[in-house]
């Protein structure tokens, strides 16, 4: 191959050349962005996080947080008084048979969402 022929692809100084690079540019840019953005799998399962987690706390305090007997309904509970008790029962602060080691196997960040799901509940109707 000589020299005249290899060159014959590369595309000479100018608007040309700078029009070429700026789509080259947008096209890396918004491969970047995409690769930034999570799979469309893990939005799905994100949006059931606190509700999953929240799943955990039936076994007591019923489906959703509608509580049975004598157990605390967690349904319409505000968050802030919900991880207010959460932080009482991880520090000692409140007495409980389990509370204190089950709030200590979520975060921060998981307690916050688990209360924001019971917050959102409808609380049970009045006896």
């Amino acid at each position: 191959m000589s020299h005249a022929s290899r060159g014959a692809c590369r595309v000479g100084p100018g608007p040309a050349r700078r029009a070429l690079a700026s789509r080259a540019l947008v096209r890396a840019l918004a491969g970047t962005a995409l690769l930034a953005l999570p799979p469309a799998t893990a939005l799905a399962q994100d949006a059931n996080l606190a509700r999953s987690l929240a799943a955990t706390c039936a076994n007591c305090h019923g489906t959703n947080g509608n509580a049975r007997g004598d157990m605390k309904p967690l349904a319409g509970m505000p968050a802030d008084k919900l991880l207010a008790m959460l932080a009482d029962f991880r520090s000692g602060n409140q007495p409980a048979t389990i509370m204190h080691q089950i709030s200590k196997g979520y975060s921060e960040e998981q307690l916050k969402l688990v209360a924001a799901y019971f917050a959102a509940q409808t609380p049970p109707a009045a006896k």
